[in-house]
């Protein structure tokens, strides 16, 4: 079976411009999202819809990009559930990032329906996302993502990772690395910074070294110029990280550098309020805890947020 039709569900700061590269490689796009304005920003590439079931009634492929787990729980089996209105042999992928039992329900419970399953969670942010350059890990049958290939293609690199739900674990793994790396950026910068060095010098220094990476260039730009405005929200990277400390625990792990981590974004979540920041403001947390010592003046100050 090809795939020529796709609905996609959610088009936020992610799923958009998803969406509008899958149009941009020709496939026939269908679009639903709760807030309609969203949606209808794709209304030049895209048939716009206020009905999520009938978004999926003639769909080959249905991708969902949404918050978290019982979102898309409610989206495929609630009230007015997708699933029973897709045609059988309907591909669903769900691109969100969620439990990885969670999409091993799902999978099994499309599987009842005559329907078939992908978790094929993303990683590269909205820019990933703009330039179709997302990294996807994809769990499920083998042949089902040979047949979704070409679809996931157009917007980043899909790797087939393993059995359902092992792209949501693929997904968490790199969760953690994103997380403690954007932790270990924020403590050089601001350890360099109180040791004479210009941050964003010291940034330009180590880029083409051993220091190298996607963090350090993107997230440490943020920090340098001080934008939170969310590319990936920090709550976001928080219940990632809670669903990562699950599954470690259920498989007899400690992880102590990831639960360090999650507790500083707790922190910034919940006693900070700062959930819809980027999480590159994991460094607003280090700055309070050096008793406001802010990256970029060497100062001490309540540091400004950008909206």
């Amino acid at each position: 079976m090809s795939i020529k039709n796709v609905t996609v569900i959610g088009t936020g700061i992610m799923g958009a411009p998803m969406a509008r590269n899958i149009a941009r490689a020709g496939f026939s796009l269908t679009v639903w999202n709760r807030t309609r304005a969203k949606a209808e920003a794709l209304s030049d590439v895209a048939t716009v819809v206020d009905d999520p079931r009938s978004a999926v009634a003639s769909a080959d492929a249905v991708v969902t990009m949404v918050d978290n787990s019982p979102i898309v729980t409610q989206i495929y089996f609630g009230e007015n559930g997708i699933v029973e209105a897709a045609p059988k042999g309907a591909l669903f992928i769900d691109m969100s990032s969620i439990q990885p039992a969670v999409a091993r329900d799902h999978a099994d419970a499309l599987s009842k329906t005559g329907h078939r399953h992908l978790d094929a969670p993303v990683s590269g942010g909205e820019k990933g996302a703009i330039e179709a350059t997302l990294a996807i890990m994809a769990g499920g049958e083998a042949s089902d993502f040979a047949e979704a290939e070409t679809l996931l293609s157009a917007m980043g690199r899909a790797t087939h990772v393993g059995v359902h739900g092992a792209g949501q674990v693929a997904k968490l793994a790199n969760q953690v690395i994103v997380a403690v790396t954007i932790g270990a950026v924020s403590e050089a910068m601001l350890l360099a910074q109180e040791g004479g060095c210009d941050p964003a010098a010291l940034r330009d220094a180590l880029m083409g070294g051993f220091a190298t990476s996607r963090i350090l260039e993107l997230h440490g730009e943020r920090m340098v110029e001080r934008n939170f405005v969310p590319g990936g929200p920090l709550e976001l990277q928080l219940k990632d990280l809670e669903n990562a400390l699950e599954v470690a625990r259920s498989a007899g792990l400690s992880l102590p550098l990831t639960e360090k981590t999650r507790d500083a974004f707790h922190t910034l979540a919940h006693e900070m309020k700062m959930g819809r920041h980027d999480h590159a403001a994991y460094l607003l947390w280090l700055e309070a805890i050096n008793s406001g010592k802010r990256l970029g003046t060497g100062e001490t100050s309540a540091p400004p947020l950008k909206a």
